[in-house]
């Protein structure tokens, strides 16, 4: 009867632990009101941080025009790519993930914000 109980509760979450990964780019749009101050979203234009037109797939430190710190730049040369994976550890603590960097922001410590961001900067196409 155990089993049964837990492979009913696993049923149900499961579905929604998925769709938390994928993010809601509705609600990332939201979230990303605290990234506006510094970043553009709908336009190829630098503001304190570079535009982010694009940027899901994108090499680090490659929007032209803006000046990336070393570390930033250092990361682009490896071939750091904007990718879930990474945006997600770089939106969750961006000076630990890359030491030296200039991005004043603490980060999202929320894993759905960031989710929902990644699913917003997804729509940045060019």
């Amino acid at each position: 009867m155990k089993k049964i109980a837990l492979a009913a509760v696993l049923a149900a979450i499961l579905p929604m632990a998925a769709a938390h990964a994928e993010g809601d780019a509705a609600a990332g749009k939201k979230v990303f009101n605290k990234c506006k101050a510094c970043h553009f979203a709908d336009k190829k234009k630098n503001k304190v941080g570079p535009y982010l037109v694009g940027v899901f797939g994108r090499k680090a430190a490659s929007v032209e025009g803006f000046r990336y710190s070393k570390a930033m730049q250092a990361k682009g040369a490896e071939g750091l790519v904007w990718n879930e994976e990474t945006l997600d550890k770089y939106l969750a603590a961006p000076k630990k993930f890359i030491p030296g960097n200039k991005m004043a922001f603490a980060g999202l410590k929320k894993p759905e914000d960031r989710a929902n961001v990644i699913a917003y900067l997804k729509t940045l196409t060019e």
